[in-house]
């Protein structure tokens, strides 16, 4: 019947409504959005929410803001661990400080003019002892003085060779990898802090937005969803008859009221498994019972909106 003239079709339609079998190729459906949710990587109560429903949204803006002065204070102390882990690897890697260093050489300076009053001494008493003007246990006492002179010298010198050495290989090694975890405890609690934060990944229109300012959001659970340019999706049913005709990659158009005029889409699936009947609502008369969904990304059509009725005709598509 496909094949009588148009008008003969449009009296037999007015007669026997029920008898006229749809257009080939042209099939109702509707839109569906493939929106892009963003939620939150940790746990937190909203404090910020900087975006409203039906307004749009850049690529990289602010959406939401969870409070953050518990991880700010993580940060804090982790730099703090940081720096005195530092330190501590600088104080190894050169020897004591200047000032210690200074004071050992001070004490060594009075350990050497002691030893040499002392050997004075000594040379005085043994001079004596020759012309019996001392006793022996006299010069012996000098003798005792004299080397604990030297070992209070050899002691310093000692003290003052191992303050100006830096620490042992693995001493060192240990205080870097101190400091290696410092700095992933740092970069740990800058990324939490960061996280506090939660930008668009796409641009596009907010559709939703599930909470409001104070309300605690769970980690991964979306805040808010985002419905991109390019995320439209026409949602319609083809016949198994018509199914051979269309491929993945086909142009179809699109028309419903109200849309601007030439809306295109590009089929992106083909359902490999059929359906008896597609949704009640967006059946069309005398319709076979074995459909398969098919689906298209819409090109251009900012004003569609998810869930709106179109028409789509896949003619030009099937004849090629």
């Amino acid at each position: 019947m496909t094949d009588l003239p148009s008008w003969l079709v449009s009296i037999i339609a007015s007669i026997y409504p029920g008898i006229v079998p749809p257009t080939p190729y042209v099939y109702d459906g509707y839109v569906e959005g493939d929106f892009t949710y963003a939620a939150p990587a940790t746990a937190g109560r909203i404090e910020e929410i900087a975006v409203v429903e039906g307004g749009e949204v850049s690529e990289g803006a602010l959406i939401f803001a969870l409070r953050d002065a518990q991880y700010a204070a993580a940060l804090r102390a982790a730099e703090a661990q940081l720096a005195q882990a530092e330190a501590t690897l600088v104080n190894l890697s050169t020897g004591s400080r200047d000032a210690e260093t200074a004071v050992i050489r001070a004490s060594l300076d009075q350990a050497r003019v002691a030893l040499d009053i002392a050997r004075t001494r000594l040379e005085r008493s043994e001079a004596l002892l020759d012309r019996g003007a001392t006793t022996q246990a006299a010069v012996d006492d000098q003798r005792a003085a004299v080397d604990e002179a030297k070992a209070s010298v050899a002691q310093l010198e000692a003290e003052l060779s191992v303050a100006e050495l830096p620490a042992r290989d693995a001493e060192r090694r240990a205080a870097e990898a101190v400091v290696e975890a410092a700095r992933a405890q740092v970069d740990l609690a800058r990324s939490d802090l960061e996280d506090r934060k939660v930008f668009a990944p796409v641009s596009g229109r907010v559709e939703k937005v599930y909470f409001t300012e104070g309300e605690v959001a769970s980690a991964g659970t979306p805040v808010v969803s985002i419905l991109p340019p390019d995320g439209r999706i026409a949602l319609f049913f083809v016949p198994e008859a018509e199914r051979a005709d269309l491929e993945v990659g086909d142009e179809v158009a699109l028309s419903c009221e109200g849309c601007a005029p030439d809306l295109t889409a590009t089929i992106t699936r083909l359902a490999s498994d059929p359906q008896y009947t597609p949704p009640i609502l967006y059946t069309r008369e005398a319709r076979g019972r074995l459909v398969y969904r098919v689906e298209a990304t819409v090109e251009g059509a900012a004003n569609l909106r998810p869930g709106q009725p179109v028409t789509v005709d896949a003619s030009t598509a099937a004849e090629e």
